[in-house]
């Protein structure tokens, strides 16, 4: 998301603060207003959790991705620790909207600590952000408000538990939301899917899986200019199936292809499409078509 040339690194949510002109409230979570802070142009590095709720940008978010068919009103972008970020070539941060950043050990001994690696969105790209309506603005306004507001709270006991409840309910909120933009983008969704079959079909069929060693996903997000994390979540979404089942559904699909166009035997079939062996394909064919490889042939001549 960005290089290390004059990279801020921030270490600590107190050092955030105190680089952002912000009072430290809690050691290990804060919200900061991003208006006017006047930060040479470079990239930022957050040492913990960061999520930036942009409500303007100087290219109106096209850097995050934003299109035509997306709603315009703000725009969420999630970061995991450690990661480097960039909001465009003149500007480390937006020029207006709010940071909530958060230490993963604020989230001790709270059911977020586990939970949080279901939020598969801090694993997108910045050009996958996610963008919001009016209505879904003021909703995460008010997430935001509620955490604020703890966050001034005096700290005690409960004060973790309260704040990462908060930020739980925030995330199903952008989960909700990240669903929602995968229906607004349906018409996108099924191009990308249809390069993706291309590619997907090319693949098996010059034999390149071998053995039944599936290929990971990361070379076709890579051609769809999308992150492994958003790929997996479109076929998801989109097909119901986890990668490797839908590569399963694509060896078998072919095969049936091959078997009524007479090119090869079922074992040869088996070998080109990756199975393992022909007793596996034969096993699986038959599971998924209800015929054997042989009889589902003759039955289409």
């Amino acid at each position: 998301m960005g290089n290390t040339e004059n990279m801020l690194d921030f270490k600590t949510v107190c050092e955030c603060n105190r680089r952002l002109g912000t009072k430290t409230w809690h050691p290990q979570a804060t919200i900061i207003n991003l208006e006017e802070l006047g930060l040479e142009p470079g990239s930022v590095k957050f040492e913990f959790y960061a999520i930036l709720l942009i409500e303007s940008c100087p290219n109106g978010c096209v850097c995050c991705g934003r299109k035509y068919y997306d709603f315009t009103n703000a725009t969420m972008v999630f970061l995991t620790p450690g990661e480097i970020f960039r909001m465009s070539e003149n500007h480390t941060l937006p020029e207006k909207g709010w940071l909530l950043a958060f230490h993963p050990d604020l989230l001790f001994r709270t059911s977020l600590k586990n939970d949080i690696k279901n939020y598969t969105f801090f694993h997108y790209n910045k050009e996958e952000a996610l963008h919001l309506s009016q209505r879904e603005t003021a909703t995460i306004t008010c997430c935001l408000e509620n955490i604020e507001e703890e966050l001034h709270h005096p700290i005690d006991r409960h004060t973790s538990t309260i704040l990462s409840h908060h930020i739980e309910v925030m995330l199903d909120y952008c989960s909700r939301y990240y669903e929602r933009q995968f229906i607004t983008r349906e018409n996108r969704n099924k191009a990308l899917l249809e390069q993706l079959v291309q590619e997907v079909d090319d693949f098996l069929l010059a034999g390149k899986v071998q053995g039944g060693r599936l290929p990971a996903p990361d070379g076709f997000a890579a051609s769809l200019n999308l992150s492994v994390a958003y790929f997996n979540d479109l076929l998801a979404f989109e097909l119901g199936k986890p990668f490797s089942i839908y590569i399963q559904f694509r060896q078998l699909e072919l095969a049936k292809r091959l078997l009524v166009k007479g090119e090869g035997t079922a074992a040869e079939i088996s070998v080109r499409l990756g199975f393992p062996s022909v007793q596996y394909f034969s096993f699986l064919f038959k599971k998924w078509t209800g015929v054997a490889p042989n009889d589902y042939r003759y039955s289409r001549n």
